[in-house]
Protein backbone atom coordinates (compact mmCIF):
# COMPACT_ATOMS: atom_id res chain seq x y z
CA UNK A 1 0.00 0.00 0.00
CA UNK A 2 1.24 3.47 -0.90
CA UNK A 3 1.42 6.32 1.65
CA UNK A 4 -1.50 8.65 2.26
CA UNK A 5 -1.68 12.05 3.89
CA UNK A 6 -4.68 13.81 5.46
CA UNK A 7 -4.25 17.37 4.20
CA UNK A 8 -6.22 20.59 4.61
CA UNK A 9 -6.48 23.72 2.51
CA UNK A 10 -7.21 26.80 4.61
CA UNK A 11 -8.93 29.94 3.39
CA UNK A 12 -8.76 33.34 5.07
CA UNK A 13 -8.79 37.06 4.36
CA UNK A 14 -5.42 38.57 5.34
CA UNK A 15 -5.26 42.25 6.24
CA UNK A 16 -2.50 44.80 6.89
CA UNK A 17 -2.73 43.83 10.59
CA UNK A 18 -0.13 41.10 11.08
CA UNK A 19 -1.36 40.21 14.57
CA UNK A 20 -4.91 39.73 13.27
CA UNK A 21 -3.61 37.54 10.46
CA UNK A 22 -1.70 35.38 12.93
CA UNK A 23 -4.88 34.96 14.99
CA UNK A 24 -6.71 33.72 11.90
CA UNK A 25 -3.89 31.32 11.04
CA UNK A 26 -3.89 29.96 14.59
CA UNK A 27 -7.65 29.37 14.59
CA UNK A 28 -7.66 27.62 11.21
CA UNK A 29 -4.67 25.46 12.13
CA UNK A 30 -6.48 24.36 15.30
CA UNK A 31 -9.59 23.53 13.23
CA UNK A 32 -7.54 21.44 10.80
CA UNK A 33 -5.71 19.67 13.62
CA UNK A 34 -8.96 18.75 15.37
CA UNK A 35 -10.01 16.97 12.19
CA UNK A 36 -6.76 15.01 12.13
CA UNK A 37 -4.89 16.91 9.40
CA UNK A 38 -1.17 16.24 9.10
CA UNK A 39 -0.62 19.12 6.67
CA UNK A 40 -2.38 22.47 6.32
CA UNK A 41 -1.81 24.76 3.33
CA UNK A 42 -2.43 28.50 3.65
CA UNK A 43 -2.74 31.14 0.91
CA UNK A 44 -0.20 33.52 -0.50
CA UNK A 45 0.05 36.71 1.60
CA UNK A 46 -1.17 34.97 4.77
CA UNK A 47 1.32 37.05 6.72
CA UNK A 48 0.32 40.45 5.37
CA UNK A 49 -1.69 42.17 2.65
CA UNK A 50 1.37 43.98 1.33
CA UNK A 51 -0.28 45.98 -1.40
CA UNK A 52 -2.35 47.87 1.18
CA UNK A 53 0.47 48.76 3.58
CA UNK A 54 0.89 52.47 4.26
CA UNK A 55 4.41 53.78 4.63
CA UNK A 56 7.60 51.83 3.91
CA UNK A 57 6.83 48.20 3.14
CA UNK A 58 10.39 47.12 3.96
CA UNK A 59 10.09 48.34 7.54
CA UNK A 60 6.78 46.56 8.06
CA UNK A 61 8.12 43.33 6.56
CA UNK A 62 11.27 43.50 8.70
CA UNK A 63 9.06 43.57 11.79
CA UNK A 64 6.41 41.06 10.71
CA UNK A 65 8.47 38.30 9.04
CA UNK A 66 10.13 36.96 12.25
CA UNK A 67 6.80 37.09 14.10
CA UNK A 68 5.13 35.18 11.26
CA UNK A 69 7.80 32.45 11.25
CA UNK A 70 7.71 32.17 15.04
CA UNK A 71 3.93 31.76 15.00
CA UNK A 72 4.06 29.04 12.33
CA UNK A 73 6.74 27.23 14.31
CA UNK A 74 4.73 27.33 17.53
CA UNK A 75 1.56 26.14 15.79
CA UNK A 76 3.35 23.28 14.03
CA UNK A 77 4.77 22.04 17.33
CA UNK A 78 1.55 22.56 19.29
CA UNK A 79 -0.58 20.66 16.79
CA UNK A 80 2.11 18.23 15.60
CA UNK A 81 1.57 18.91 11.90
CA UNK A 82 3.16 20.43 8.81
CA UNK A 83 2.33 23.96 7.62
CA UNK A 84 2.83 25.62 4.24
CA UNK A 85 2.11 29.36 4.20
CA UNK A 86 2.97 32.51 2.28
CA UNK A 87 4.53 35.70 3.60
CA UNK A 88 6.93 38.49 2.72
CA UNK A 89 10.64 37.93 3.37
CA UNK A 90 12.96 40.90 3.92
CA UNK A 91 15.50 41.79 1.26
CA UNK A 92 16.98 44.91 2.87
CA UNK A 93 14.87 47.05 0.55
CA UNK A 94 11.23 48.08 0.15
CA UNK A 95 10.71 45.22 -2.34
CA UNK A 96 10.60 41.99 -0.29
CA UNK A 97 10.41 38.46 -1.62
CA UNK A 98 6.98 36.83 -1.83
CA UNK A 99 7.96 33.61 -0.05
CA UNK A 100 6.34 30.28 0.78
CA UNK A 101 7.72 28.38 3.78
CA UNK A 102 7.34 24.77 4.85
CA UNK A 103 7.41 24.12 8.61
CA UNK A 104 7.65 20.62 10.06
CA UNK A 105 6.09 19.34 13.32
CA UNK A 106 9.31 20.15 15.17
CA UNK A 107 8.82 23.79 14.27
CA UNK A 108 11.68 23.90 11.77
CA UNK A 109 11.48 25.79 8.48
CA UNK A 110 12.68 22.96 6.26
CA UNK A 111 12.15 24.63 2.87
CA UNK A 112 11.24 27.97 1.37
CA UNK A 113 10.43 29.25 -2.10
CA UNK A 114 10.69 32.82 -3.37
CA UNK A 115 8.03 33.40 -6.00
CA UNK A 116 9.44 33.31 -9.53
CA UNK A 117 6.53 34.58 -11.61
CA UNK A 118 5.43 37.97 -10.33
CA UNK A 119 1.90 38.97 -11.23
CA UNK A 120 2.44 41.65 -13.86
CA UNK A 121 -0.79 41.08 -15.75
CA UNK A 122 -4.39 42.33 -16.02
CA UNK A 123 -3.10 45.88 -15.29
CA UNK A 124 -1.55 44.72 -11.96
CA UNK A 125 2.19 45.19 -11.25
CA UNK A 126 3.44 42.97 -8.43
CA UNK A 127 7.03 43.67 -9.47
CA UNK A 128 6.55 47.30 -8.42
CA UNK A 129 6.78 46.21 -4.77
CA UNK A 130 8.13 42.62 -4.79
CA UNK A 131 11.53 41.16 -5.72
CA UNK A 132 11.33 38.02 -7.83
CA UNK A 133 13.03 34.80 -6.82
CA UNK A 134 15.90 33.22 -8.73
CA UNK A 135 15.58 29.50 -7.91
CA UNK A 136 13.14 26.77 -8.88
CA UNK A 137 10.65 25.71 -6.18
CA UNK A 138 11.53 22.70 -4.02
CA UNK A 139 9.91 19.30 -3.61
CA UNK A 140 9.43 18.43 0.08
CA UNK A 141 8.85 14.93 1.46
CA UNK A 142 5.98 15.11 3.96
CA UNK A 143 5.25 11.79 5.68
CA UNK A 144 6.07 9.79 2.57
CA UNK A 145 4.26 12.12 0.15
CA UNK A 146 6.34 14.43 -2.08
CA UNK A 147 4.92 17.96 -2.25
CA UNK A 148 6.00 20.63 -4.75
CA UNK A 149 5.46 24.33 -4.10
CA UNK A 150 3.59 26.66 -6.47
CA UNK A 151 2.82 30.33 -5.77
CA UNK A 152 -0.31 31.82 -7.39
CA UNK A 153 0.63 33.21 -10.86
CA UNK A 154 3.05 30.26 -11.23
CA UNK A 155 0.01 28.09 -12.01
CA UNK A 156 -0.22 29.76 -15.44
CA UNK A 157 3.21 28.35 -16.36
CA UNK A 158 2.76 24.59 -16.88
CA UNK A 159 6.48 23.95 -17.26
CA UNK A 160 7.02 24.84 -13.59
CA UNK A 161 4.47 22.27 -12.41
CA UNK A 162 5.74 19.65 -14.84
CA UNK A 163 9.29 20.18 -13.57
CA UNK A 164 8.12 19.61 -9.99
CA UNK A 165 6.41 16.37 -11.00
CA UNK A 166 9.45 15.30 -13.01
CA UNK A 167 11.45 15.77 -9.80
CA UNK A 168 9.08 13.45 -7.98
CA UNK A 169 6.20 15.58 -6.68
CA UNK A 170 3.03 13.60 -5.92
CA UNK A 171 1.17 16.78 -4.93
CA UNK A 172 1.27 20.38 -6.09
CA UNK A 173 0.66 22.73 -3.17
CA UNK A 174 -0.65 26.02 -4.56
CA UNK A 175 -0.85 29.11 -2.34
CA UNK A 176 -2.66 31.98 -4.04
CA UNK A 177 -4.30 35.37 -3.72
CA UNK A 178 -6.28 34.99 -6.95
CA UNK A 179 -7.60 38.39 -7.98
CA UNK A 180 -11.23 38.59 -9.10
CA UNK A 181 -12.23 39.84 -12.53
CA UNK A 182 -13.84 38.86 -15.80
CA UNK A 183 -13.27 35.14 -16.44
CA UNK A 184 -10.71 35.01 -13.60
CA UNK A 185 -12.64 32.45 -11.49
CA UNK A 186 -13.00 30.23 -14.55
CA UNK A 187 -9.27 30.58 -15.21
CA UNK A 188 -8.48 29.52 -11.62
CA UNK A 189 -10.62 26.39 -11.74
CA UNK A 190 -9.44 25.46 -15.23
CA UNK A 191 -5.75 25.94 -14.47
CA UNK A 192 -5.84 24.06 -11.15
CA UNK A 193 -7.64 21.14 -12.78
CA UNK A 194 -5.39 21.21 -15.83
CA UNK A 195 -2.24 20.97 -13.70
CA UNK A 196 -3.76 17.92 -11.95
CA UNK A 197 -4.90 16.22 -15.17
CA UNK A 198 -1.80 16.77 -17.29
CA UNK A 199 0.50 15.62 -14.47
CA UNK A 200 -1.83 12.94 -13.03
CA UNK A 201 -1.14 14.34 -9.57
CA UNK A 202 -3.04 15.83 -6.64
CA UNK A 203 -3.40 19.60 -6.33
CA UNK A 204 -4.00 21.36 -3.01
CA UNK A 205 -4.97 24.91 -3.94
CA UNK A 206 -5.48 27.47 -1.16
CA UNK A 207 -6.69 30.95 -2.16
CA UNK A 208 -7.18 34.14 -0.17
CA UNK A 209 -10.52 35.87 0.39
CA UNK A 210 -8.94 39.27 1.01
CA UNK A 211 -10.61 42.18 -0.81
CA UNK A 212 -10.62 41.66 -4.59
CA UNK A 213 -9.70 37.94 -4.27
CA UNK A 214 -12.02 35.02 -5.06
CA UNK A 215 -11.33 32.37 -2.43
CA UNK A 216 -12.58 29.14 -4.01
CA UNK A 217 -9.86 26.93 -2.55
CA UNK A 218 -9.87 23.49 -4.17
CA UNK A 219 -8.49 19.98 -3.83
CA UNK A 220 -8.26 18.11 -7.14
CA UNK A 221 -7.32 14.45 -7.58
CA UNK A 222 -5.07 13.04 -10.34
CA UNK A 223 -8.04 12.43 -12.67
CA UNK A 224 -9.17 16.05 -12.33
CA UNK A 225 -12.01 15.28 -9.91
CA UNK A 226 -12.79 17.98 -7.37
CA UNK A 227 -12.53 16.28 -3.97
CA UNK A 228 -13.16 19.38 -1.84
CA UNK A 229 -13.80 23.08 -2.21
CA UNK A 230 -14.59 26.12 -0.10
CA UNK A 231 -16.24 28.47 -2.58
CA UNK A 232 -16.32 32.16 -1.59
CA UNK A 233 -16.61 31.67 2.21
CA UNK A 234 -14.46 34.16 4.13
CA UNK A 235 -12.73 31.60 6.32
CA UNK A 236 -12.59 27.82 6.59
CA UNK A 237 -10.73 24.58 6.01
CA UNK A 238 -11.38 21.64 3.71
CA UNK A 239 -9.79 18.25 4.32
CA UNK A 240 -8.98 15.41 1.94
CA UNK A 241 -6.97 12.23 2.22
CA UNK A 242 -4.20 12.42 -0.36
CA UNK A 243 -3.98 8.80 -1.49
CA UNK A 244 -1.00 7.68 -3.54
CA UNK A 245 -2.95 4.48 -4.25
CA UNK A 246 -5.37 6.73 -6.15
CA UNK A 247 -2.42 8.27 -7.99
CA UNK A 248 -1.10 4.84 -8.96
CA UNK A 249 -4.57 3.77 -10.12
CA UNK A 250 -4.95 6.85 -12.34
CA UNK A 251 -1.46 6.52 -13.79
CA UNK A 252 -2.13 2.91 -14.70
CA UNK A 253 -5.33 3.92 -16.52
CA UNK A 254 -3.88 7.12 -17.96
CA UNK A 255 -0.09 6.66 -18.33
CA UNK A 256 0.45 10.12 -19.83
CA UNK A 257 3.73 10.69 -17.99
CA UNK A 258 5.08 7.32 -19.13
CA UNK A 259 3.88 7.99 -22.69
CA UNK A 260 5.81 11.26 -23.06
CA UNK A 261 8.01 11.54 -26.16
CA UNK A 262 9.50 14.95 -25.35
CA UNK A 263 12.45 15.55 -23.06
CA UNK A 264 12.60 19.02 -21.57
CA UNK A 265 14.67 20.89 -19.01
CA UNK A 266 13.72 23.94 -16.99
CA UNK A 267 15.97 26.80 -15.92
CA UNK A 268 15.29 30.20 -14.41
CA UNK A 269 15.66 33.06 -16.88
CA UNK A 270 16.02 36.80 -16.41
CA UNK A 271 12.55 38.39 -16.30
CA UNK A 272 11.50 40.39 -19.33
CA UNK A 273 9.81 43.78 -19.16
CA UNK A 274 6.03 43.73 -19.07
CA UNK A 275 4.31 44.48 -22.39
CA UNK A 276 2.03 47.54 -22.15
CA UNK A 277 -1.66 46.79 -22.54
CA UNK A 278 -3.14 47.92 -25.85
Amino acid sequence: MNPSLLAAVAQLAPTVDGARNREQIAALTADAARSGARLVVFPEESMLLAGEVEGRLGEVVDAEWPLFLAQLSLLAVEHELWIIAGGYEPTGSDRPYNTLVVVNPRGEVVESYRKLHLYDAFTYRESDYVTGGTELPPVVLIEGVAVGLVNCYDIRFPELSRDLVARGADVLSVSAAWVAGARKEAHWETLVKARAIENTCWVLASSSTSPECIGNSLVIDPMGVERAGLGPVASGVALVEISLDRTAEVRETLPALANRRLTTSVAVSTPTAAVPAL
